[in-house]
């Protein structure tokens, strides 16, 4: 039997039938306003809440921001952190300013895949990680998209080795109809797409799974909301959009 993680957003899990499986890396892709990061600090939440240690890899935004942003809906990580039981790796200030004060993980050159890796492994390690997000991937080679593919096949040979169960959030833009790099849709495990869409005058929040290896999930697609509590995706509903060519 496959053992799946539970993401403990409510509904998500019926849409999974289940949960992710254990080990899987799962694509998170979407384009701006969609929820992207919100779902993955969600995830990494309720797997504090249920004694699963976890890691955030920030290349977008301060590591101060992140936990500031996560404490709005009431995800406060300072107690976690001190634990021993949350990670914050820090790819974002390369370790300028105050961050090599109160930072533990640094990436300080993004060029260098390798060390990239290696401080993720490390925090990986010494925490006793369950579940790893990055945010975003798609940072790791916007300069260089023919080496997408490999960027997230080399990642997901540690994660997986590691044992832990990972989202790579990864950003594509309005309208765009892959899923934020060449090949990168053959290189995971899985892919939830988030997309924003005006209906009938509203934006609109939906959500598809559109792959997950080891378990059968939803083939439809369901609206969500973010409220003040997180995300809640409504599992017995169906958006419909618009057809897209190609798509």
């Amino acid at each position: 039997m496959i053992r799946k993680v539970k993401t403990g957003i409510p509904g998500m899990d019926e849409v999974l039938h289940g949960g992710i499986p254990e080990r899987n890396v799962v694509l998170l892709s979407g384009g701006p306003g969609t929820g992207k990061s919100i779902f993955s600090q969600q995830f990494l939440w309720n797997g504090l809440q249920m004694g699963e240690p976890g890691i955030y890899v920030t290349l977008e935004e301060h590591p101060v921001q992140v936990r500031e942003n996560m404490a709005q809906f009431g995800w406060d990580l300072r107690k976690y952190e001190d634990e021993g039981l949350f990670a914050m790796v820090d790819a974002f200030t390369s370790g300028i300013g105050k961050s090599k004060e109160y930072e533990k993980y640094i990436v300080h050159d993004l060029t260098d895949i390798r060390e990239f890796v290696d401080v993720l492994r490390t925090a990986v390690k010494d925490i006793g990680a369950k579940r790893v997000v990055v945010d975003s991937v798609t940072t790791l080679y916007i300069n260089k998209p023919a080496m997408a593919r490999g960027v997230v096949m080399q990642l997901k040979r540690v994660l997986a080795g590691l044992g832990v169960t990972s989202i790579l959030v990864s950003q594509i833009s309005v309208g765009e109809r892959g899923f934020g790099g060449p090949g990168v849709e053959h290189g995971v495990d899985g892919i939830i797409r988030l997309d924003l869409d005006e209906i009938d005058g509203e934006l609109k929040r939906s959500l598809i799974v559109w792959k997950m290896r080891g378990t059968i999930h939803s083939m439809r697609r369901h609206p969500f909301e973010i409220t003040d509590e997180g995300i809640i995706v409504y599992s017995d509903k169906v958006l419909k959009r618009k057809a897209i060519v190609g798509y």
